[in-house]
């Protein structure tokens, strides 16, 4: 095995492992670096549970190789909120119902955050378009659309 040093930005804070070229980031940041908000759903970047935000952008973490994420930042789940506070959008799913299983929900989130990130205060059809690559089984959409326009106005103040 051929392993190589990847080095990123990881949640805000310097990361550097050690992976085999054929890894991908869906598996080094849930088997390797323990950060299993990230999902592996369907494996082939259809399912949108293994959403993180890297360079700014929602990506499916199970179609990226590894490799492709050296000298980039990424955010996952665990690194939008502090301790101490939650995120507008994981209290917002949380108080429009729109987590039913949970098993999408970290994707989702991501999603909607970096629609949030770039458009404030988006309308129906942007987040409609954000979470198209989202899969929930659970809740229908309504209650998810609801959270994320409860977090925009949430996050205005």
């Amino acid at each position: 095995m051929n392993l190589m040093e990847l080095n990123f930005v990881l949640n805000g804070e310097p990361a550097e492992i050690l992976v085999d070229p054929s890894d991908m980031l869906a598996d080094i940041l849930r088997e390797r670096m323990l950060l299993t908000g990230t999902k592996k759903g369907c494996g082939k970047g259809e399912c949108g549970a293994c959403t993180v935000i890297m360079n700014g952008a929602a990506v499916n973490s199970c179609m990226i190789p590894a490799m492709k994420a050296m000298g980039a930042v990424v955010q996952t789940i665990e690194g939008i909120s502090s301790r101490e506070k939650l995120h507008p959008l994981q209290e917002s799913f949380m108080d429009e119902g729109a987590i039913q299983c949970g098993f999408c929900t970290p994707g989702m989130i991501m999603s909607a955050k970096a629609l949030l990130d770039s458009t404030p205060h988006p309308d129906s059809e942007q987040i409609k378009e954000a979470i198209a690559g989202n899969l929930c089984r659970c809740t229908g959409y309504v209650k998810i659309e609801k959270a994320i326009l409860s977090a925009s106005e949430k996050m205005k103040g």
